[in-house]
């Protein structure tokens, strides 16, 4: 289990920090206005919510508790009522930590989660669990006592089941086998911008591509790096030829030649048509950017983004946004 300690994870509070920037008169204006896009709102017990998956099969959202745990926010119909966040397990022995990126097994029938120590930084692990019968299948501790400081952050699962789990503290991705092994870390020089203020948010969002590589994000560089897994982890730097991706947070693809970015902006859309040697950002989308977005997800063809903050008392009402991009 994660120290307690008084230093809090530099996501957080950069998250913080710019969330209470925003003034109280205009955050109301942003919550009175009317979306522009479908949105699905959902009631929660908490403040904070780090990462939402569709899956598609069951028909829901998967949510990822900051406390710990993870809920499901069943679908009936599209239309715009609210919906109840039900939890789906909650860990006694993970009491302490953050569960926070997740990500659908699907050919397993799985849910992977990652689970951090959000205040002192001493823990890490990654679990695996059934998206059945909600059984956990393994739990993998990333760290042991004496480690020095991380914060697991990001989880994609490849082909064969091998699931990558990204350290946004040092900037690099443990490799868990598909039986819960923990093998491999990868690190690169290329993960560490020369400017030390980049370095303060780091590895964060990453996702598997079909042909055989992973896609992760450096949030306050925007660096995009592309993971050949089929070339020995080969690390190269996705050359950003039109806009930029700082303060890039979650990813999902559309497509296999489109992603999507959340952030600041709540989510860009971003395109290659070389297999990821260079990309483009070739749309923009703002959505309820007062509530931070944090995650992407893909339902029914269509990019929606999930964000950090609920407002609202005493239930929280939190929105996952339908993003439509703009050049």
């Amino acid at each position: 289990m994660g120290c307690i300690s008084f230093k809090f994870s530099t996501k957080f509070i950069f998250s913080l920090l710019l969330f209470s920037a925003i003034p109280i008169g205009i955050l109301i204006t942003l919550e009175r206005t009317p979306p522009s896009t479908h949105v699905y709102q959902y009631h929660s017990n908490s403040w904070l919510r780090e990462c939402a998956k569709w899956d598609d099969l069951n028909r829901r959202f998967l949510v990822s508790y900051l406390e710990g745990g993870v809920g499901e926010l069943k679908l009936v119909s599209d239309d715009d009522r609210v919906l109840d966040e039900i939890t789906a397990f909650k860990d006694v022995d993970l009491v302490g930590n953050a569960s926070v990126g997740i990500s659908i097994d699907r050919s397993r029938n799985r849910l992977l989660v990652v689970t951090a120590d959000l205040i002192g930084n001493r823990y890490g692990g990654l679990a695996a669990y059934d998206l059945s019968s909600w059984r956990r299948l393994f739990l993998t501790h990333l760290t042991k006592p004496g480690d020095e400081k991380t914060f697991a952050d990001d989880v994609a699962v490849d082909e064969e089941g091998n699931a990558y789990v990204t350290d946004v503290k040092n900037s690099k991705i443990w490799k868990v086998n598909v039986d819960g092994k923990l093998l491999s870390i990868i690190k690169s020089p290329l993960f560490t911008p020369k400017e030390w203020y980049k370095n303060l948010v780091g590895l964060n969002g990453i996702v598997y591509h079909p042909d055989g590589y992973l896609l992760v994000i450096h949030t306050f560089s925007g660096n995009l790096y592309k993971i050949d897994l089929k070339k020995g982890e080969e690390i190269t730097l996705v050359k950003i030829v039109k806009g930029s991706l700082q303060l890039g947070d979650g990813l999902e693809l559309l497509s296999p030649t489109k992603l999507v970015v959340a952030g600041n902006p709540a989510g860009r859309l971003v395109e290659s048509t070389d297999g990821w040697e260079t990309a483009s950002v070739v749309g923009k989308f703002s959505g309820a950017m007062h509530r931070l977005a944090t995650a992407a997800t893909v339902k029914d063809g269509k990019a929606y983004i999930s964000h950090l903050i609920g407002l609202g008392y005493p239930k929280r009402k939190h929105v996952i946004v339908e993003a439509v991009f703009s050049s």
